[in-house]
């Protein structure tokens, strides 16, 4: 018998969470756009991430938390009824949701918990519509642009033509929980504390004391990784961003087109420290235009080892804004996220199994995620449905079977592909990351969409780099060829090249 206890499996919390939002409605009106102080406590996962303050800088005008929930009652879980099920699955975001959707219109039960099941999901999700027009969702996107442009540096864009989409969080959260209402779902409202595996079935214990048994337990609970465990160091680097979605006088960029990334800097040229601290580790601004005064506005560090400060952010954020002339008036969200990115994989044979961030499946280069995981949940609910059906697999077997569907070969070579950006990245510094996004969208749309996408596989790898390489400066080309170096010496003789965090190669 195999027990584990949700404490036992955290790291240090000593850094901050995730990504967070703070929605509210727009109270405070004001022409200025300062940084206030106000005591702020967030949890994290390792030592190498932002650490928290117990004062962090915050804009004058963020409003006061409030949360806000979906407005129906939900069929609850009672033991009495149902003493075991086939499927617990442990957090209540995108990922768990799709899945306890599939495995339930299959006719199996599943319960989902959740200490807050009904709590719409703070979160801006931005996606390519492509992505979501392939699973049916376009529904979800409360706005959408023709298209994105990259501002490489004053004097060069590139204008990319893929449409682009803000995700209702609302309408999202709704559809996908009326679904799993309607094939019945049960939920119920705590926090998992300890799983404790027999053969074939595993005891679930909430801190409400509540006990349930299932067949097969999912741990969709993110970054906090509750319950599926890592036997190598979670060494990530961390993407992290400061946004805040506001009423503005005016801004600068064309409606039809969102800002996908803008690596000027211009608007730093009057604080030689700062503007030396973005040369080194650079930060773009990330906007999304509803209309020509409302708009979301994210400075965002891409990837880096320790995680920028988020005052180094916000402190950036607002040097940008006053460059560009943007004077907010209010705030209807403030959002602070913090991602990790790369970092080794799960344990690919445990019984407990994974999606999502929990399950390493988070772009080691991007951060991308919410369309990856929408588009993996039919993968794991396919494969716990057609196991459970065939009756010959149960207990650890079975699991062993979802975790190699769901991270097969070719799928972890793809993402060891993507941990060497992940590598590569922080130490490039603003020139060379410039030079980067500059030769990166030049490429054919199909190697740019297909990295940015998880679409990319090995027999696309070398004629990607090719082409890279291709479009590349001569700067930027002697790096590629260094960090190449350095990458195929860590493999074949791992240690020799400290500096850099090695994923094993699979």
């Amino acid at each position: 018998m195999d027990t584990i206890s949700e404490l036992e499996l955290y790291p240090p919390l000593n850094g901050f969470a995730g990504r967070h939002s703070v929605l509210t409605s727009p109270k405070f009106q004001n022409q200025d756009f300062r940084f206030s102080s106000r005591k702020v406590v967030k949890k994290g996962y390792a030592s190498g991430c932002v650490r928290a303050k117990s004062s962090s800088a915050l804009l004058k005008l963020v409003p006061e938390i409030k949360k806000e929930n979906l407005e129906f009652e939900l069929p609850l879980y009672d033991p009495n009824q149902s003493p075991e099920v086939d499927l617990v699955v442990v957090g209540g975001g995108p990922a768990g949701l799709a899945v306890a959707q599939r495995v339930s219109e299959a006719g199996l039960s599943v319960c989902s918990i959740d200490p807050s099941p009904k709590l719409i999901w703070p979160n801006n999700y931005g996606v390519w519509i492509d992505e979501f027009e392939a699973m049916d969702l376009l529904d979800c996107l409360d706005t959408t642009w023709s298209g994105a442009v990259v501002f490489i540096e004053d004097g060069k864009k590139k204008y990319l033509d893929r449409p682009y989409g803000r995700v209702n969080r609302k309408q999202l959260k709704s559809k996908m929980m009326q679904k799993c209402i309607s094939n019945g779902v049960k939920f119920h409202q705590a926090k998992v504390v300890k799983v404790i595996h027999e053969e074939t079935k595993s005891l679930l214990v909430c801190n409400d004391g509540m006990k349930i048994q299932a067949t097969v337990v999912l741990d969709a609970t993110g970054f906090s990784r509750c319950l599926v465990r890592y036997d190598k160091p979670y060494n990530p680097g961390y993407q992290v961003a400061y946004g805040i979605l506001a009423e503005v006088e005016e801004h600068p960029f064309e409606l039809d087109k969102m800002v996908f990334m803008d690596w000027r800097d211009s608007h730093l040229n009057g604080n030689i420290k700062l503007k030396e601290r973005n040369r080194e580790i650079p930060t773009f601004l990330y906007a999304m235009p509803f209309s020509s005064n409302r708009i979301f506005l994210e400075e965002t560090s891409l990837v880096a080892r320790p995680g920028v400060p988020m005052e180094d952010i916000q402190e950036r954020m607002e040097a940008r804004l006053k460059h560009l002339g943007i004077k907010v008036k209010s705030i209807e969200e403030d959002e602070r996220s913090v991602i990790p990115m790369g970092g080794p994989l799960p344990v690919l044979s445990q019984r407990v199994l994974g999606i999502g961030g929990t399950a390493g499946m988070v772009h080691p280069s991007t951060g991308y995620m919410v369309a990856r995981t929408l588009a993996a949940a039919p993968i794991v609910a396919d494969a716990i449905v057609r196991y459970l059906a065939s009756g010959r697999l149960s207990g650890s077997a079975l699991s062993a079977n979802v975790w190699k569907d769901l991270w097969p070969r070719e799928r972890r070579r793809q993402r060891e592909f993507f941990c060497f950006g992940a590598d590569f990245l922080p130490k490039l510094g603003l020139e060379a990351t410039r030079r980067l996004f500059d030769a990166f969208f030049n490429l054919k749309p199909h190697y740019w969409h297909g990295y940015l996408s998880s679409r990319l596989f090995e027999a696309e790898f070398l004629y990607f780099g090719l082409s890279l390489f291709s479009h590349a400066s001569n700067n930027f080309r002697v790096q590629w060829k260094t960090m190449t170096w350095m990458k195929w010496r860590a493999w074949q003789n791992p240690g020799s090249v400290p500096s850099m965090a090695i994923a094993s190669p699979v």
